[in-house]
This record gives C-alpha cells, sequence and structure tokens, in this order.
C-alpha cells in the first residue's frame, strides 16, 4: 500500500536559469514566488518509497501517470494499492490504475456529495470513534465501494469557517447597501463593479446568498438574502467527506482506518519543511535544487527510522508513576536528537613539575534520559576517548 500526496517549496530570487520554478497554487502561502512541485510516497509506516518533482505550475491532477510509469520502472509492476486524496482524483488516473491491476482508495471531489443528500440525512451510522462516523453506500452493478463519513471535530472547523466568511460578506455589503442609499453611489456600472469585488473576495459563501440590483421609486437599491436551501445544504455536508475504492475489505472500518493512513505523507511533508528545512530553497540552478531536494529526502529516511527506532520498547524501563500507570511516551526524533548533541567530550589537562602536561580526553557525565536513549538505541559512549593529537598525553595515558 503506497500513500501519495504533493507538496510544494518555494525559491527565494528569480532563478531565471531554472526552467522547473513557475508560479502555481502555493500551500506554502508564498504566491509572490517561483515554486516547484514535490510528489512523494511512503508506505503505511511512513517509510518513503520514492518522490518526484515536478514544475511549479504542475497541477496535482496531472502527475499520477508520471508517478505510475516510474514506480514500474524503478522496482517492477506489482499489485500496489494507492491511497491518495481527491486532488490527485480523476477518472482518467483510476482508469490508469486498475489497467496497470493496481487497487486504489481514494477521497472524491465534494461536488459527488449531492447525489448522496438523502444518505446525510438518514441516521444509520456506524461510530468508529468517539468524533467519527461512516456508513457504506450501495453502488447498483458497480465493482467499487462508497464509503460516507462525518467528523465532528471538521463539521465544527468549517461551520466557523464558513460563519466567519459569512459575516465579513454581509458587513461588506450592508456597506455597499449604505452608500447605494446614501447617495455616494450613483452609477450603476460602479455599483455592479464594487458588488463584484465583493463577491470575488469571498468565494467560499458567495453561493449562499441571492443578490442584486433593484429599481425602486427612490433609485437603485441593493437587496440580499440567504439562500435557505444552500444553507441547508452547507450544513449537511459541512464534516462530511466520501470515499471509494476498488479494495475488497470486510467493513467499512478497514477501508477508513487504511485511508486515514494519508496522514503518514503529510506528516513526512512536515518534517521535510520544518526540522529539515527542504523550504525555502536559496539554490538558483536546477541541478542544485534537485540535489537539495534528494539531501532532503535522504534525510528523511534517516529521521523516520529513527523514529521507529524510539518505538521500540526500551530495555531499561522507565519507572512508573505514583498512579502505578506507566505514561511513559516515545521521545520524538527532534527531542532525542537534542538529548544527543549534549553529550561532550573534554580535555583535561594536568601539567607536570617538568613542564610537559598530561591530557586526558573523558566524555561528559550522562543523564538519566541521555542513558536510556543510548540503551534504547543500542548505542554505547566509553568512558575514555583516544586523543589524536601528538602531545605528552600519548605515554601518559598509555
Amino acid at each position: 500500500m503506497l500513500l501519495y500526496d504533493l507538496t510544494s517549496t518555494y525559491v527565494e530570487g528569480a532563478a531565471e536559469k531554472n526552467p522547473m520554478m513557475r508560479r502555481g497554487y502555493s500551500r506554502d502561502h508564498r504566491p509572490d514566488c517561483e515554486q516547484m512541485v514535490i510528489a512523494l510516497i511512503v508506505n503505511n509506516e511512513g517509510f518513503p518509497f520514492s518522490y518526484e518533482t515536478f514544475d511549479g505550475n504542475r497541477a496535482d491532477v496531472t502527475t499520477m501517470e508520471t508517478i505510475l510509469r516510474m514506480v514500474e520502472r524503478k522496482y517492477g509492476k506489482a499489485r500496489r494499492i494507492w491511497v491518495f486524496d481527491r486532488g490527485v482524483v480523476s477518472e482518467e488516473n483510476l482508469a490508469a490504475i486498475r489497467k496497470r491491476g493496481g487497487q486504489y482508495l481514494v477521497g472524491t471531489p465534494r461536488s459527488q456529495m449531492k447525489r448522496l443528500e438523502s444518505e446525510l440525512l438518514q441516521e444509520n451510522w456506524t461510530r468508529v470513534r468517539e468524533d467519527v462516523e461512516i456508513k457504506q453506500i450501495a453502488v447498483p452493478q458497480g465493482e467499487e465501494t462508497y464509503i460516507l463519513c462525518r467528523t465532528s471535530g471538521r463539521q465544527e472547523k468549517e461551520k466557523a469557517i464558513r460563519e466567519r466568511f459569512c459575516t465579513r460578506l454581509e458587513k461588506a455589503l450592508r456597506g455597499l447597501e449604505k452608500n447605494i442609499a446614501q447617495g455616494r453611489l450613483k452609477d450603476r456600472y460602479k455599483m455592479e463593479r464594487k458588488l463584484g469585488r465583493i463577491q470575488e473576495r469571498y468565494p467560499q459563501v458567495n453561493d449562499l446568498y441571492q443578490v442584486a440590483l433593484e429599481d425602486t421609486a427612490a433609485g437603485l437599491r441593493l437587496a440580499w438574502e440567504m439562500k435557505a436551501e444552500r444553507k441547508q445544504w452547507r450544513d449537511l455536508r459541512e464534516g462530511a467527506y466520501l470515499l471509494r475504492s476498488n479494495v475488497q475489505a470486510d467493513s467499512a472500518e478497514e477501508l477508513w482506518s487504511k485511508y486515514m493512513q494519508l496522514t503518514e505523507a503529510e506528516a513526512a511533508f512536515r518534517v521535510l519543511k520544518s526540522e529539515l528545512q527542504i523550504r525555502p530553497l536559496f539554490h538558483q540552478k536546477e541541478p542544485r535544487v534537485k540535489a537539495h531536494v534528494m539531501v532532503a529526502f535522504l534525510g528523511y529516511a534517516l529521521w523516520v527510522t529513527l523514529k521507529h527506532l524510539l518505538k521500540r520498547r526500551p530495555t531499561i524501563a522507565p519507572q512508573p508513576s505514583t498512579s502505578g500507570v506507566n505514561n511513559a511516551q516515545p521521545l520524538s526524533p527532534m527531542k532525542a536528537l537534542d538529548l544527543l548533541s549534549k553529550l561532550q567530550s573534554a580535555d583535561i589537562v594536568l601539567p607536570t613539575t617538568d613542564g610537559r602536561e598530561i591530557r586526558l580526553r573523558r566524555v561528559s557525565e550522562r543523564t538519566s534520559e541521555q542513558e536510556s536513549l543510548l540503551d534504547q538505541l543500542g548505542l554505547s559512549v566509553p568512558e575514555r576517548l583516544k586523543s589524536y593529537s601528538k602531545c605528552s598525553a600519548d605515554f601518559a595515558t598509555a
């Protein structure tokens, strides 16, 4: 099972000698900078499988065929299960996977949820977590499985976002309405232009409102109201998403659990962009940019290996808490590297009466955390390190 996702990273500078750098959809919220797109494939444990780089203006949905060919060229043909989100989904991409004998478990565009309005209204949901409900949707004459999912936390977040944009849009409409009523705007063309700018500013909720300029005895006025049916549909849709798969599974919960492993790919990008500092790019030439990405990819391979080593049960178990329950959590790779970086060696210099000196190299005293970490990683640090400097310590410490 391969988890596939894409991200972008921007470049500081013009990068005129790098044809890959283009303006496109910026996941870094830097549309002012040119960027490149990075595609990453990991397994369900987060270990990297492969990666690919694309031009900065490459659409996610157009990358799948290239990735399928690249994986087959490197690793041969196999019956793989591909997991990716709705940004990569198209009928052509799913057909390409089926053609190669593969399977898929993907998200679907929200536009496809409209035909499932009746299912959203029904109460026959299965609770798989405290805040997650799912149900399998019967599809007649089809080999695919559709799973409707609903998350309370996601619903609250999307509702809060919608209400925030609605508040801003209504405030802007009231301001325009006031200007028209007080005669500050008399030209219909200017009114329509200002109205168009307001609607363009809030595309997330623009479809929820019916807005029109009406002719009255007193002149033009702005009339607007919320569409009740659109708001009702938004209330139903918020927090819900639809999965689609041709994978045979024992239950809908099993498929949902597999799809949620896509968070491993998202976590990989967070590590690449934060701890491994793959962004921003300061290189201007294409070969150097690709080398930078490759080093970051290798760094992530080491990072995720360390992450799994830290999950192993330590040979020296930590002391239980006063309640009798062991609440010890595995160290994060960043914390582990921080602890290891504080292991230092020092030279103890002892002058002698004949003008010479004895130089002893020792390792600093380790804390209990460092001892536990070294034991967990199977590492040992000698109490005394050999000094390679040519001095009287060579015979004094022999």
